[in-house]
């Protein structure tokens, strides 16, 4: 597989997902919820666009394996693994709003290579490889870079809802809210791309799973930027994730939060 080739590919799935996804947008689509005792919506319209993501990485590369958030893990084992997650903030989606997009990550020997997220409705790819980070859209393309941020009191900081948090972790996180400049919630994988292009410094997360976040990674660290878990460990397992600009907040965060 060459550079190019692997290229047109992620075009390609990036294009299906997109195609499959955009008619139920702001529609009154079902909405089933695979959460006992809480809510985690899911749509046909994830579904549809996972299969058709699937369906493409096996026509193509049938020794590849797949972890899908819909329907799983196949081959986990193979040298490359493509991580997907057809719809990234399916709460915005069902809401109608804009903070959602399409992962598609792709792994070799267990380490994130390549990450691109996709937002069909407003025509945005942002994608990287660990070295670089670029961005596609209606305002051109571009090179994506972090920005510089040394301390906490000047950070601009997101996280999905600190609802989403234990009592324990939503106290932690508290600590390092009322320090920073300016606090903001929502965005899910959006919030991460706007990280890597300089418009925020600091995220906080917990309960992530890989398909959240693998495919981010190598756009995130593309663009200049650190994600770890808050014990400072290898992020793509997921879990607590902190993801910063600067590694300067990056490290003032995780002082207070293993403080």
């Amino acid at each position: 597989m060459t550079a190019v080739d692997f290229g047109t590919f992620v075009d390609e799935l990036a294009k299906a997902s997109g195609d499959t996804i955009l008619p139920f947008f702001r529609t009154a689509l079902a909405i089933d919820n695979k959460k006992s005792g809480g809510f985690d919506p899911v749509t046909v319209a994830d579904r549809a666009a996972e299969d058709a993501m699937r369906a493409l990485i096996r026509q193509n590369f049938p020794e590849h394996g797949i972890l899908g958030e819909e329907y799983g893990t196949e081959r986990g084992d193979a040298e490359y693994v493509w991580v997907l997650d057809p719809i990234d903030g399916t709460k915005s989606f069902i809401s109608g709003m804009v903070a959602w997009g399409t992962l598609i990550g792709l792994m070799r020997f267990g380490e994130p290579v390549f990450g691109m997220m996709h937002q069909p409705f407003t025509r945005e790819r942002f994608s990287g490889d660990g070295g670089a980070a670029r961005y596609q859209g209606p305002g051109g393309d571009r090179d994506l870079r972090v920005r510089s941020c040394g301390a906490l009191g000047d950070a601009v900081l997101f996280t999905t809802s600190p609802l989403l948090m234990n009592a324990a972790d939503r106290a932690t996180f508290a600590g390092v809210e009322n320090k920073v400049k300016l606090s903001r919630y929502g965005g899910d994988c959006y919030a991460y791309c706007m990280l890597a292009s300089g418009h925020i410094d600091l995220i906080i997360e917990t309960e992530i799973k890989p398909h959240d976040i693998v495919p981010l990674i190598p756009i995130i660290a593309g663009a200049g930027g650190i994600v770890t878990t808050w014990e400072n460990g290898p992020a793509h397992a997921g879990g607590r994730i902190v993801a910063a600009g600067d590694k300067r907040v990056h490290q003032a965060a995780l002082d207070m939060l293993n403080g």
